[in-house]
């Protein structure tokens, strides 16, 4: 009976099936190798654009912030004008205001009055002065009361008083400037009766 020595035909036949799982074990790894590296790019990209949008995202913040701090400035100047405006405005009224009142006060005085102090706290003046007789004070009173500037004259003391070698009355009076009041028979109101279906023609 012939004997065959089979053992160098396995020793190739396992070689040969260990080289090949070694292949394929190296293809897996160059495989799993690729996908890992694939997904790292990926995901680095993915990260790179996001920085790259966070970085652009805060210039424009701060470009935003920059011209809300501009628009602060502007807000702050104009608002820093209309107050000036507003106290000139203000200044100018109370100056046209303070000549018509001592024109007024002025043209009311009678003769025999005699006025040594005037002081004006916000729309009331406070009056003092002499007159020749208590009847002067009642006509000043009168005339104030008549004016279009002035309203509500209230006496406030009479007293007689010596000065020099004369005998007068002392008094001391309150008066309260009328506010301005649109005039209805004004030359506006004139213009739109005249413009008004059967006005004035």
């Amino acid at each position: 009976m012939i004997r065959i020595n089979l053992l160098p035909h396995r020793e190739e036949a396992r070689k040969a099936r260990h080289n090949r799982y070694l292949a394929m074990l190296g293809v897996a790894f160059a495989a799993a190798a690729a996908i890992v590296a694939l997904v790292y790019f990926y995901y680095q990209a993915r990260i790179d654009t996001q920085i790259e949008r966070n970085q652009f995202l805060t210039q424009e913040n701060a470009k935003l912030d920059q011209q809300i701090a501009e628009i602060d400035k502007l807000k702050q100047e104009k608002q820093q004008l209309l107050d000036r405006k507003k106290v000139v405005e203000r200044l100018q009224s109370n100056r046209s205001e303070d000549v018509k009142v001592l024109d007024q006060l002025t043209r009311q005085t009678p003769e025999g009055i005699y006025l040594k102090n005037v002081k004006q706290t916000d729309m009331v003046l406070n009056l003092n002065g002499y007159a020749q007789s208590n009847a002067r004070v009642s006509t000043y009173m009168r005339n104030l009361a008549d004016s279009p500037v002035f309203e509500q004259p209230t006496l406030i003391e009479v007293k007689s008083a010596q000065v020099g070698n004369q005998r007068l009355s002392e008094f001391t009076l309150v008066v309260h400037i009328a506010r301005p009041k649109d005039d209805a028979s004004g030359p506006a109101a004139a213009r739109n009766a005249a413009s008004a279906p059967g006005g004035a023609k």
